[in-house]
């Protein structure tokens, strides 16, 4: 399995935090990064301590909290920190922490640590409006990033005092993406990517519908990782669950209002993922009002929706890379080998609905993958961001490999 594909687990974190009131934003912050099996070592400037206590982040973080060029159990705690890192993330980051790291100046293990390192750094700042779009600052933030340094804008929204305008730190999800995308290689950098997920629903009447089970969950994750490895990614998607930052949504609702979405994006797209759940039948008619049990048993007639795949499969321009999804019950494999052929896919990654922990709703799932020229790879039970990640190396390799698409004679 290729390095993309692998966990973020052990990647070493520095979490630098400034003096902002934003600073208590940073104890979640560093939670959800040792959740997603991050190492992180915690730095807090000592104006930082004003606004949260240096226990909270020793308890959350998986090192004790570095506070001081000079009372740390290392005798040069900025050069380890520095060398050590994978990434360094400065959340919050305010106007002085940026003006002397764009000027070079090290007067702290902070600044310190950001000299010491060859790591990539991510900033995000957290200031007053007047203070973000102060001429300074907009110099030392350009100069910041013609270095390479990420910075993740701050948000528009409610500041302290009551101001209202730009500057207040940047949401956890914005911010987690942007540390996800510095540590994903960046194999999908300039292709762009098509996602669909979740289940349609089919309406009978202005209440009720013809639905399924699905959740979303799995093409979010294919499209959170095609964004981590630079790719440009639209996800068309019939749930209603909060969706990866930095991504293109488009909300559908019908198989209908799938199709249109999907067929009049995906010749521009390099690949094309149709995890989502896109019903096979609708009813021929719906009601305007709502159906009502004394009125009897309604007659439901349905008709087949457009099998968006296939049209897909159809119209597939060379080098483009088509990826279907088959959620089964029984002969798994069969199925998902004649969807395969049949709708002209390059990859087919199929999965039993049935089985413990690999069903709609879970965080998890187990698949099979094959591809046109019969190779397979089985993924046990797994998340599925990790079966996302096996996925889109698969969809990497056919991008970059030699003889594109389905005619593809080449290994993976």
């Amino acid at each position: 399995m290729s390095r993309a594909s692998e966990p973020l687990d052990a990647k070493y974190v520095v979490l630098g935090v400034c003096g902002s009131i934003a600073a208590y934003k940073a104890a979640e912050l560093c939670r959800q990064l040792v959740e997603l099996g991050l190492y992180v070592a915690p730095v807090m400037t000592a104006d930082a301590a004003r606004f949260l206590g240096p226990v909270t982040l020793s308890t959350l973080a998986s090192e004790p909290l570095h506070d001081s060029l000079w009372s740390d159990a290392d005798p040069i705690p900025h050069t380890r920190l520095g060398r050590s890192a994978d990434v360094i993330l400065v959340a919050p980051a305010t106007a002085t922490l940026m003006a002397k790291y764009a000027a070079g100046i090290a007067d702290d293990l902070l600044t310190a640590t950001l000299l010491a390192t060859r790591a990539p750094v991510v900033v995000c700042p957290a200031m007053h409006t007047e203070m973000w779009e102060h001429p300074a600052t907009v110099e030392n933030v350009a100069t910041l990033r013609r270095r390479g340094v990420t910075v993740v804008e701050p948000g528009v929204g409610r500041l302290a005092g009551g101001d209202e305008g730009a500057g207040r730190l940047a949401d956890v999800a914005h911010i987690l993406a942007a540390v996800d995308r510095v540590l994903r290689p960046q194999d999908l950098a300039g292709r762009t990517v098509l996602v669909t997920a979740g289940g349609t629903r089919e309406p009978l009447d202005p209440v009720r519908f013809v639905g399924n089970r699905s959740s979303g969950k799995q093409g979010e994750a294919l499209a959170a990782e095609a964004a981590a490895r630079g790719a440009r990614v639209t996800l068309v998607t019939a749930s209603d669950r909060p969706s990866p930052a930095g991504i293109e949504v488009v909300a559908v609702e019908t198989a209908e209002d799938m199709e249109t979405a999907v067929l009049g994006r995906a010749a521009g797209a390099d690949a094309v993922l149709m995890a989502a759940a896109v019903a096979d039948f609708r009813p021929t008619v719906t009601a305007e009002a709502k159906l009502r049990k004394a009125d009897g048993v309604p007659d439901v007639i349905l008709k087949p929706t457009t099998d968006i795949l296939a049209e897909l499969g159809r119209g597939k321009r060379p080098g483009q890379v088509l990826v279907g999804f088959a959620a089964e019950t029984g002969d798994v494999l069969a199925g998902a080998e004649d969807k395969l052929r049949r709708k002209q896919l390059d990859l087919i990654v199929a999965n039993d609905v049935t089985a413990p922990g690999a069903g709609f709703g879970h965080d998890t799932n187990a698949a099979t993958i094959l591809d046109a020229a019969g190779r397979r790879t089985d993924v046990p039970l797994t998340t599925k961001r990790d079966l996302a990640r096996i996925v889109l190396d698969l969809v990497s390799g056919l991008l970059s490999g030699p003889g594109l698409g389905a005619d593809a004679k080449g290994g993976i």
